[in-house]
């Protein structure tokens, strides 16, 4: 209940905004184009990109940090391994609009070379968020699971950061092992991670010189 009080608050907020834009007072106008379904597929760009921006820059430079250095490793680890699936296909979600909005909106063949490459990097932040969907992520959450079971033998994981981690795989080949083999995948996740943020970032400097404040 509390979710759908959040969701109608921010339609009618949405609403309002709507109501009083220029637009419906009829004091701006860009002809056709301001009617139909192109006022609509502009707010859906927009708003799948500030999601999108928002989310991944909130993840991957505050959130995960503030958790990783304050939470035992164990319960960080469980929590994103419900959080990141949740994450990507939000972020996929949202990139799959842009792709579609920004591809309607300037259609390929009379679409101009920067605008091109604008639809590209849309595309690439897609495509990069459905390697760690379906590739990286769960690679990355099995092998966790893994870790986490020997690292229990060994008691450790309680502890907050990767000191005893680091201590107890010295002398446990198969965790210095699990150790190797889950920092490279997760490294490709980071990867990946990081080059949809970039891209997302390229664009928001095409849509800030859009801007007409």
């Amino acid at each position: 209940m509390a979710w759908i009080t959040r969701f109608l608050t921010a339609v009618v907020f949405l609403a309002v905004g709507v109501i009083f834009s220029p637009e419906t007072f009829g004091s701006k106008s860009d002809g056709p184009k301001s009617l139909g379904l192109i006022p609509f597929i502009k707010l859906a760009h927009l708003l799948s990109f500030s999601a999108a921006f928002g989310a991944a820059l909130w993840v991957t430079f505050i959130g995960g940090i503030i958790m990783f250095k304050n939470l035992p490793r164990h319960q960080f680890g469980n929590l994103q391994s419900k959080m990141f699936p949740a994450y990507f296909t939000m972020v996929g979600v949202c990139c799959a609009i842009l792709v579609a909005a920004f591809g309607y909106l300037h259609p390929w063949k009379s679409a101009t070379t920067p605008v091109k490459y604008q639809l590209g990097f849309l595309v690439s932040a897609f495509a990069f968020n459905l390697s760690n969907l379906f590739v990286f992520t769960p690679m990355t959450i099995e092998m966790m699971k893994q870790r986490h079971k020997v690292e229990r033998e060994a008691y450790i994981g309680d502890e907050i950061g990767w000191s005893k981690n680091q201590e107890a795989a010295k002398t446990n080949p198969k965790l210095a092992a699990m150790n190797k083999k889950f920092g490279m995948i997760h490294g490709l996740s980071s990867l990946a991670n990081i080059m949809s943020f970039g891209s997302l970032a390229m664009h928001s400097w095409y849509l800030a010189c859009k801007l007409n404040l």
